[in-house]
């Protein structure tokens, strides 16, 4: 594999497994950071940092046109260390505005450049009440209250906007995240999901699939991911060389 990649929250808990992987598969990788901090830790991995904010509506295009990638893979998240519950609360709306004005601001940035390709990061655990396992075509829980409902509002943007994109754009609906660097040794709740398997499923997704929605978790009977492995090839036991 040959090209450039823009990978939008490189830092992120799925960005920092992901990040290598597109690297030894000989991409360029245009990786975004927020903070100054984290530079030398993607230099390290290879990739070439840039320190933006994707709420920077013109910069975020100066930079895209500047790369000109052919896909942008979106893991932009503002959510706390280990979903600490003493901040989730207020990180709940930071991050529902990512999904959708961050959203919004690389879509615009990725068809200006010409980018072919779009994959962008949401979740497996937003469906509505009903028969299980959920699949993609079953409907988004819009009717939430509280801070759910925040979420929810993001998520629903963040996808109809990707799937409306005049690119061949993937959303991968991500499990609940356990593993190196996500604040979770082992699985927890339903429907969960290894960072190392999430990450794989973006890289797959980067070059296989068409278009639409795929499910990433493992069978614990909360979620169907037959789509992505069927389509991607994807499984949930894969996990990165140590």
């Amino acid at each position: 594999m040959s090209g450039c990649l823009f990978l939008a929250g490189a830092s992120g808990a799925i960005g920092r497994r992901l990040a290598p992987l597109l690297v030894a598969d000989g991409w360029r990788v245009i990786a975004t950071t927020r903070s100054q901090d984290k530079i030398s830790a993607l230099r390290q991995m290879g990739v070439e940092p840039i320190v933006i904010d994707v709420f920077d509506a013109d910069a975020l295009l100066d930079a895209v046109a500047r790369a000109q990638p052919s896909v942008i893979v979106h893991q932009l998240t503002d959510l706390p260390a280990g979903l600490d519950p003493g901040q989730i609360a207020a990180a709940l709306p930071r991050n529902a505005r990512i999904r959708d004005e961050g959203t919004r601001n690389l879509i615009a940035a990725a068809v200006r450049a010409g980018a072919g390709r779009f994959i962008a990061q949401s979740i497996a655990f937003a469906y509505a009440d009903g028969p299980t396992p959920h699949g993609e075509e079953d409907r988004l829980n819009i009717d939430a209250n509280g801070g759910a409902s925040v979420s929810v509002r993001g998520v629903a943007s963040l996808e109809r906007q990707t799937l409306d994109a005049p690119l061949h754009a993937i959303v991968l609906r991500y499990g609940r995240l356990y593993g190196p660097g996500t604040g979770f040794d082992a699985a927890s709740g339903a429907g969960p999901v290894h960072v190392d398997a999430a990450a794989q499923a973006a890289r797959l997704a980067v070059t296989q699939g068409p278009p639409g929605i795929y499910n990433i978790a493992e069978d614990d009977g909360a979620v169907s991911s037959e789509k992505a492995k069927r389509l991607l090839g994807w499984s949930a036991a894969w996990r990165a060389k140590p």
